[in-house]
């Protein structure tokens, strides 16, 4: 380069030599030929200036994008360095297990992983299944469990913690669950002085969908009351109009859905305190409290043309898809479910419909019952608390939020999953959905289900069991809620 600079300079000054020449007193008196040549060498002398010009511009055009290419390379040096230090799980693999198993349910689960996967390096893979509750046992029995599970019964992940499979969050995790969560849904993965689950995911149970346009065109107005609710299904039987659909099958944990009446029922009947006494199996199951609730359900049930298909339809339709089809298509008027059913409603349906309260024995009170999922971790892995951590933070509840939504057609759709983590983007979700987080913050008397937090052979399995033989008729209530209260574990 500093020989273009010099070339530069020569040319200038043959150029000044030259010019100077050309304006003496000398080259006044010179002849034409004379004065023709100067002309002739000073535009050469000009030109090869330009050119030495043109060649330094371009020389330190040259040091300007080396300087750049440098400095760049610096950078991303850097970032690359940065980058290495915080993909500190790069290549590890992290195994979740859970309940939810939808399509639109699992791939939102997987995006949400995506913003932790690229900032960490690790792979986090989620199978969810219908009949969780006996894989993971399975799974534990043959001593390979996941790293992580979601409950969906506290009773189960107690039971995990106590006989030592799951384990207590580290102080840093717990911290996480407080920057996010109430203390009342930190509380359901409490387990004798010792916190074993991270809040992932809620949902409201107090509720019914319908369709306004149904309720409109038959004059019928929302029940207050559960006797203004049995009033409204007689009408709708009168009227040719199927009240219920009712499904309680779901694999190995076909019943639940009968035990959700069940629960909501209590509170309603008895009050929270009665309602906890019975979840702790200090009210037994074969009480006079429980036993009329369960039939009260029953003969509503069995009322001829209650429910859409018949009572004998019931433990063979699946909870959620198929009454969600059926509703959608005006085969029935009401479906008792809570707000993931929203997950389960045929796309482009979802602005049909709305919810009302599952009401109460007096309008002026007005419990909720909600249920909700919990990761527990099964080993003690740095790449699992880091991924336990990420499902408690609002991060992975807006990203989930948004895929779910998308996955059932975007904006006006419900995307059936719901939150109450105190920073989630309440913005995510459409008004109705934002009504679910309202309604399980504001209730004055809030349970959570009752038979997930029973021991898990009593809630996810006794229970389940009679309530399916007893929708069924191959057994009554009293010799139903005997068999319950026998599953209890002896103190």
């Amino acid at each position: 380069m500093r020989s273009k600079w010099m070339r530069l300079f020569a040319a200038l000054f043959a150029v000044a030599l030259v010019a100077a020449a050309c304006g003496s007193d000398t080259a006044t008196d010179a002849s034409d030929t004379n004065t023709d040549a100067n002309a002739e060498a000073l535009a050469d002398a000009q030109a090869e200036a330009e050119a030495a010009r043109a060649d330094a511009e371009a020389a330190q055009a040259e040091a300007e994008a080396a300087r750049a290419d440098a400095e760049a390379a610096e950078a991303a040096a850097a970032e690359g360095a940065d980058a290495a230090e915080a993909r500190e799980f790069e290549g590890q693999v992290v195994r979740v297990t859970g309940p939810e198993r939808s399509a639109e349910e699992w791939e939102a689960i997987e995006a949400a992983m995506v913003p932790f996967e690229e900032r960490t390096g690790a792979q986090v893979i989620y199978t969810g299944s219908a009949d969780w509750e006996a894989e993971i046992n399975v799974q534990l029995a043959a001593g390979n469990p996941p790293d992580i599970s979601i409950f969906p019964q506290p009773g189960k992940l107690a039971d995990f913690a106590r006989e030592g499979f799951v384990l207590p969050l580290p102080d840093d995790v717990l911290g996480v669950a407080t920057e996010n969560w109430a203390q009342a849904q930190i509380d359901f993965g409490l387990v004798d002085g010792s916190n074993y689950g991270m809040p992932v995911k809620n949902d409201l149970k107090s509720i019914v969908w319908h369709k306004p346009a149904v309720f409109e065109a038959g004059g019928y107005d929302i029940p207050q009351t559960w006797d203004e609710l049995k009033e409204l299904t007689n009408t709708m039987i009168a009227d040719g109009i199927t009240p219920w659909c009712v499904g309680i099958e779901s694999g190995q944990a076909t019943g639940w859905v009968f035990t959700d009446w069940t629960e909501d029922l209590m509170l309603r009947y008895h009050g929270g305190d009665a309602y906890d006494q019975w979840v702790s199996n200090d009210l037994k199951f074969a009480s006079d409290e429980v036993t009329t609730v369960m039939q009260e359900i029953l003969d509503l049930w069995n009322t001829e043309g209650a429910v859409f298909g018949g009572v004998e339809s019931i433990a063979s339709t699946h909870f959620a898809s198929k009454p969600a089809e059926d509703l959608a298509a005006d085969n029935c008027a009401m479906v008792r479910q809570a707000s993931f059913f929203a997950n389960f409603l045929p796309e482009g349906t979802s602005d049909q419909m709305d919810v009302f309260y599952f009401p109460s024995l007096s309008a002026d009170d007005r419990p909720v019952m909600g249920g909700g999922n919990l990761t527990g971790a099964f080993n003690d892995n740095a790449a699992t608390w880091a991924v336990m951590s990420y499902m408690g933070s609002a991060e992975y509840a807006n990203t989930r939020q948004a895929a779910q939504k998308a996955a059932k057609g975007g904006d006006g759709n419900l995307s059936g999953f719901n939150t109450a983590n105190l920073n989630a983007d309440k913005s995510l979700w459409e008004p109705l959905g934002q009504g679910f987080v309202s309604i399980m913050q504001e209730a004055a008397v809030f349970r959570f289900d009752g038979s997930d937090l029973m021991p898990a052979d009593v809630g996810a399995g006794e229970f389940w069991t009679q309530a399916t033989a007893m929708v069924n008729g191959e057994i009554d209530v009293a010799g139903g809620a005997a068999k319950i209260d026998a599953a209890w574990p002896s103190e």
